[in-house]
């Protein structure tokens, strides 16, 4: 069944632009958090690591449009393309390179134009309204015009009811990631920042940390390697060779996503390395579970002692905020010497162990969640262009 295409600006209540300059961040938390590109992905909006404003720039950031639970998000740049549905009642606004829709609730489902815009039909539009040599993007203008494929209304209610099952389960398992991950943190924060460590009470403080620990360059507690991206003719989207990653873009909220590889392999990554973006954002962390071809943008870390977990949450806790080291004059960028030499705390070798332990069993919760996420995501990926193309009836 084919469906009649409108253009997606006659489907909506709103479809905005987003400012084409960066707010003004504050360095402590508040309710106000910024939306950028690495935040949508796969459908999701990643409200975790976020960037934080106050609300005085929250308040003129969305004088426009204030976005609501349901809003479709949509990336123009860096990467092209990607597609996220706000499912909570956060206080968010969107950064540079993002168009926000608000479907029309008279001719559209919110969750069926989500689905829609990531449909091999409407992503091929888009991909085709692509241009540049170095980064790939879209004119402002094409945003309005996406031509989108419109049964009626009962059937995108039926369509978004199947689709959305699977994501229900998904965002239920991402809360149980974030929750179990920020318990991993604060137990680290409690032990090793702020010192109160099962029988800290006997321990006394000497030059700011406990008696027998110290502070120790991270070269000196794992390997380090940086990457070295091949040349882009071996790059590939159908799977042939390794994955490849060379920044930040495919950073999902724990593990990286590939969705690019190389059949030269140049610097490897293996998997459960620690993976830290060493240009623009300096120092956000990520893990992967396979082994990848690691590009210039990353450097992989890796535990010289096995206590992966413990090294995970301790450049998490360093790396506070991004680009806190690094240098450069159009953007941040840290080199091997720079980011050997960080400066890590050193505990005791048996509190290290005890942290490992525990820490380590909410890692594999933790891993355990992210492979039911990515079956349940594979499923619904294999029904949506079914549904879209009115092969199974609804």
């Amino acid at each position: 069944m084919i469906w009649q295409a409108r253009p997606i600006s006659e489907l909506c209540l709103h479809a905005v632009d987003c400012v084409n300059r960066t707010a003004p961040i504050v360095d402590e938390v508040t309710p106000y958090k910024m939306i950028r590109t690495t935040n949508v992905k796969g459908g999701f909006v990643d409200t975790t690591n976020v960037r934080y404003v106050s609300l005085e720039t929250y308040e003129r950031w969305t004088r426009r449009l204030v976005p609501k639970r349901g809003d479709v998000f949509l990336t123009r740049e860096a990467p092209l393309g990607d597609v996220g549905r706000l499912t909570s009642d956060e206080s968010v606004f969107l950064g540079q390179r993002l168009f926000h829709y608000r479907a029309d609730p008279s001719v559209m489902d919110s969750r069926f134009l989500a689905y829609v815009l990531q449909s091999s039909r409407v992503q091929g539009w888009i991909r085709g309204a692509g241009m540049g040599a170095t980064v790939e993007h879209a004119r402002v203008g094409d945003f309005h015009k996406i031509p989108i494929p419109v049964p009626t209304l009962d059937v995108q209610e039926k369509i978004g009811d199947i689709l959305s099952a699977y994501d229900d389960l998904i965002e239920n398992n991402r809360r149980r990631i974030a929750l179990l991950e920020e318990a991993a943190r604060l137990l680290y924060s409690e032990w090793f920042v702020h010192f109160r460590f099962p029988g800290h009470e006997h321990v006394k403080i000497f030059d700011g940390i406990p008696e027998g620990w110290e502070h120790r360059a991270l070269v000196d507690l794992a390997e380090v390697v940086m990457g070295q991206s091949p040349k882009s003719k071996f790059y590939n989207d159908m799977g042939d060779g390794l994955p490849f990653h060379q920044g930040v873009t495919d950073y999902g909220f724990r593990f990286v996503n590939h969705r690019t590889y190389s059949q030269m392999v140049t610097k490897i990554a293996e998997a459960g390395d620690i993976l830290v973006s060493v240009r623009a954002p300096v120092g956000r962390i990520n893990l992967t579970r396979d082994k990848i071809v690691l590009g210039r943008g990353l450097a992989a870390v890796r535990s010289r002692t096995g206590h992966q977990s413990f090294l995970f949450y301790a450049l998490k806790s360093h790396f506070y905020a991004e680009d806190i080291i690094g240098s450069g004059a159009i953007y941040a960028a840290t080199n091997k010497k720079e980011l050997e030499g960080q400066k890590l705390v050193a505990p005791s070798r048996v509190l290290l162990t005890e942290f490992e332990a525990q820490a380590a069993t909410i890692d594999d919760q933790i891993a355990n969640l992210t492979s039911q996420n990515q079956k349940l995501a594979q499923a619904r990926d294999l029904l949506l262009p079914r549904l879209m193309n009115g092969e199974i009836a609804v």
